[in-house]
């Protein structure tokens, strides 16, 4: 079939929307009209060259949710009309990592860069002009149609709203599960989230429900720190440099107990400033991802990290367990614990995914979303 989806032809440059034709389901696989997708600050890093996949042309998006049209054959469990929420990460079910209850971290994910079927890395579902043309995370969510494995869909109620649900599949488990899994924040702790968009928003989120006391949000733009004091921020800031002093006045100048980098474009000084702002045996979860090719390292004296007994932490996806936790937040959304319609700034259309970029930028959004309906 032919549906349109915005795609992007080399790195750095511009997203451009174009008509492209789509396979038609195969074993494994199901056809899903999209309703909504977000507008992560990851897709962007593609626009930058700071995130090069390894095929272009390339449809980008990976946050997204929306209603199956067509199920590939000898495909059980799946019927046309079931919702979905994508998972931007895959799981198998079988390798290493998805037996001992890491799925995030699933070996088909090594492949998400490269736009391809994860068993077949020459295998596409999208062509243009006879072209083969990739899918961001096998999904592709920036087009109104998209053809996806199994393996990254989640099934939810009919009732739920996608188009504010479409967020659980990347930005809600990231930034809740970097606080609540990578960061084990407990009750009554200090905790600094540096950088509250769409990720650090819910790392927000996360350190308030597993019940730290002092929340303190940073980000140089006023809205970010208004919404985030509306979700569970006891306290927010402009810089690191604040935050650090105030976590000290309160801990008797050791520093907060976690701090949690979910910047934009993360480099080596943010995760730096984050340890220096942490207390003894304190925990950095570095989150935000920036330039892939950046090797200036991180910027920390070794001798600290052995004799005060700190620890670095990388989470992906939160270190979360998708299939799990995605009903877990739908759960608490129903029951208005998670935060999600307060997240969302402004939505747009398809074709206006290169301004709703340009406002990113410019801090207008907490979180854009592209509606399809």
């Amino acid at each position: 079939m032919r549906t349109r989806a915005a795609i992007i032809r080399e790195a750095p440059g511009k997203f451009e929307v174009v008509d492209i034709d789509l396979d038609d389901p195969r074993q494994g696989e199901i056809r899903v009209k999209l309703t909504a997708t977000g507008l992560c600050h990851s897709d962007d890093h593609l626009q930058t060259g700071d995130l090069p996949v390894e095929h272009y042309p390339m449809v980008a998006g990976h946050e997204g949710a929306g209603v199956v049209e067509s199920v590939g054959p000898n495909t059980p469990g799946w019927e046309v009309g079931d919702h979905v929420i994508f998972s931007f990460l895959p799981s198998c079910g079988r390798c290493r990592w998805c037996a001992e209850g890491m799925t995030n971290l699933c070996n088909f994910g090594a492949y998400t860069l490269r736009g391809a079927r994860w068993d077949d890395l020459d295998s596409f579902r999208f062509s243009l002009d006879g072209q083969p043309v990739g899918q961001l995370c096998g999904l592709g969510t920036f087009a109104e149609h998209t053809l996806v494995s199994t393996l990254s869909a989640i099934k939810v109620d009919k009732d739920l709203p996608l188009d504010k649900a479409c967020l659980l599949g990347c930005g809600v488990g990231t930034g809740w599960g970097s606080a609540v899994y990578a960061g084990e924040v407990k009750p009554g702790e200090v905790v600094i989230v540096m950088g509250t968009g769409g990720i650090g928003i819910n790392a927000v989120q996360g350190a308030a429900h597993a019940g730290a006391s002092t929340v303190i949000a940073v980000d140089p733009v006023p809205l970010k720190r208004e919404i985030a004091e509306q979700v569970g921020a006891t306290h927010s800031f402009a810089t690191i440099e604040e935050a650090d002093e105030f976590a000290k006045s309160i801990t008797e100048w050791q520093g907060a107990d976690k701090a949690i980098v979910t910047v934009g474009v993360t480099t080596g000084e943010h995760v730096a400033q984050a340890f220096q702002a942490i207390r003894k045996a304190g925990t950095v979860v570095i989150t935000g991802i920036g330039d892939m090719n950046d090797t200036k390292g991180i910027p920390i004296n070794p001798w600290q990290i052995t004799m005060l007994q700190k620890r670095i932490q990388g989470a992906l996806f939160g270190a979360s367990n998708p299939a799990a936790d995605i009903p877990r937040q739908v759960r608490m959304y129903r029951d208005g614990q998670l935060k999600l319609d307060e997240l969302i700034t402004k939505t747009y259309r398809l074709d206006d995914i290169v301004t709703a970029y340009e406002d990113m930028h410019a801090g207008k959004n907490m979180r854009g979303v592209i509606l399809f309906d």
